[in-house]
């Protein structure tokens, strides 16, 4: 099987993932939950891990403090996986919020381009999503981090469809 046809079977997978995650997003978005959940504990085990191992007390207490940190949040999002996907739902707003409202202020910065209104357009669609998860929470958690999976899924899918047909007719070639 060539590498061609790994990429055309991962993307299948990726778009199957999305459209099933937008048609759950609750169901995907306590699974995004989960596995942030399980990433945390996971980090956060291994930097405390790391932080024993490291000499000197600065860089050990800072590796150590984090690391408990990170478990607290793993731990805290696994035992309370609802309120655990209204915090990341909050969080992700607030970044599109802040992307939004950067992209705006840099674009208006653009003085002589054509891609001006290409930047302010962007901010202004990142900054009314973030106000509209933000301006809906509990609501909007439910279904915002499963939406975004699923988005993201079917994009990367069908990204690594279009990467494995290009392969197999010899227009990209392997790294």
């Amino acid at each position: 099987m060539g590498n061609w046809m790994i990429l055309m079977i991962l993307g299948v997978l990726g778009v199957i993932a999305g459209l099933m995650a937008l048609f759950n997003p609750f169901g995907a978005s306590m699974a995004a939950t989960v596995i942030a959940g399980w990433s945390f504990l996971i980090l956060g085990a291994l930097q405390i891990y790391e932080g024993l191992r490291s000499e000197g007390w600065g860089g050990k207490a800072w590796s150590i403090l984090m690391g408990v940190v990170a478990v607290f949040l793993g731990v805290n999002l696994l035992a309370r996986p609802l309120e655990g996907m209204i915090a990341l739902t909050i969080v992700v707003g607030a970044m599109f919020l802040a992307s939004g409202l950067f992209k705006l202020i840099v674009g208006w910065r653009i003085h002589k381009s054509e891609l001006k209104w290409a930047v302010v357009i962007s901010g202004l669609v990142s900054a009314v999503l973030g106000f509209m998860v933000l301006s809906n929470i509990p609501g909007s958690a439910v279904v915002t981090l499963g939406v975004l999976l699923g988005i993201e899924l079917l994009s990367s899918g069908v990204s690594m469809v279009a990467l494995a047909l290009a392969r197999k007719a010899g227009g990209v070639q392997n790294a």
